[in-house]
């Protein structure tokens, strides 16, 4: 999972504390194992807070820049990325929502089967403007939604409305999109976090991939160019074309490791387990548009809405 790596490594400590879950060795599916990829470039992660201002402002001049898929709209995190979004059917005025991964959450990763619908929270958003200045505070007051079942996503709902960000940042929200992207999509995964964007394609899509004890399905395999790294975790997809949100960036197999943490392997509708050294993945977001519906309210029970359910 792409949390810096000193996050991660207090998150498990809090697991063996009991605070979170522990991250168990991972599920041993049946068929044969296939290992395919270059090995990952090394790279040394440091937490927000303690070098990550220094860090982010070295990454922010250095990293490439795409030219139709900017930051503005996108947020950085404690410990991750996230986006400002909407709903296709969204209004002006109702309160706005910010997407991160489930495992990104303030009280450590959710366990497999839980869903969290409707907690307090009070967690703070840095809003990013078109060159990843940060422009302003955002602050939630509920925590909409959140597992690892299934998906990797976690849904924020902020005090403030959309027409009232665009109105003092001049800045509008990502818009989700309600239909599948299709492989060979041209996408940017955009990080709030590093102030860098990776420019890669859709490579394919994973029947269900497993990571220590959590399962996800249908999720997204980049190409190699998008070789994201801890703190990457929750930027927004972007398709190249419209600009749209199509999924939300969570992980990849650093070491070629078969199916434990922060090394995830894929698994067919036989059962193969394939696993891809250096590749990277993310969740598909089609699925959230029709679960919510007026006033940006979420509604499991709607019709189309596929979403696990406490």
């Amino acid at each position: 999972m792409r949390q810096p790596l000193v996050v991660a490594l207090c998150a498990l400590a809090l697991a063996g504390a009991g605070a979170a879950p522990a991250v168990a060795a991972g599920p041993s599916p049946t068929g044969a194992d296939t290992t395919t990829g270059p090995g990952p470039t090394t790279v040394t992660d440091v937490v927000d807070g303690v070098v990550g201002t220094a860090a982010e402002t070295l990454s922010g001049l250095t990293a490439p820049k795409a030219d139709a898929v900017n930051f503005a709209g996108t947020v950085s995190l404690s410990n991750c990325s996230g986006s400002v979004v909407r709903m296709p059917g969204s209004a002006a005025d109702d309160p706005a929502l910010v997407l991160t991964n489930g495992h990104c959450l303030e009280s450590g990763f959710p366990a497999p089967g839980q869903v969290l619908v409707d907690r307090a929270s009070s967690r703070s958003f840095g809003l990013l403007n078109s060159s990843g200045s940060r422009v302003a505070t955002l602050r939630a007051n509920r925590l909409v939604y959140a597992t690892m079942t299934d998906t990797d996503a976690a849904v924020y709902r902020l005090g403030t409305t959309y027409a009232q960000i665009k109105s003092a940042y001049g800045i509008d929200a990502l818009t989700l999109s309600d239909t599948r992207p299709a492989a060979g999509t041209a996408i940017s995964v955009v990080s709030g976090y590093w102030k860098r964007i990776y420019n890669c394609s859709v490579d394919g899509f994973v029947y269900r991939m497993k990571e220590g004890d959590w399962t996800w399905k249908d999720s997204v395999r980049y190409t190699p160019a998008c070789d994201t790294i801890g703190g990457t975790s929750g930027s927004p997809v972007v398709d190249g074309a419209t600009g749209k949100v199509v999924a939300v960036n969570n992980t990849g197999n650093e070491d070629g490791g078969r199916c434990t943490l922060n090394n995830p392997c894929e698994v067919d509708q036989n059962g193969t387990v394939t696993v891809r050294r250096g590749i990277n993945y993310a969740q598909q977001t089609y699925w959230f548009p029709a679960c919510f519906g007026a006033d940006n309210r979420l509604d499991l029970n709607a019709s189309g809405c596929v979403l696990p359910r406490p």
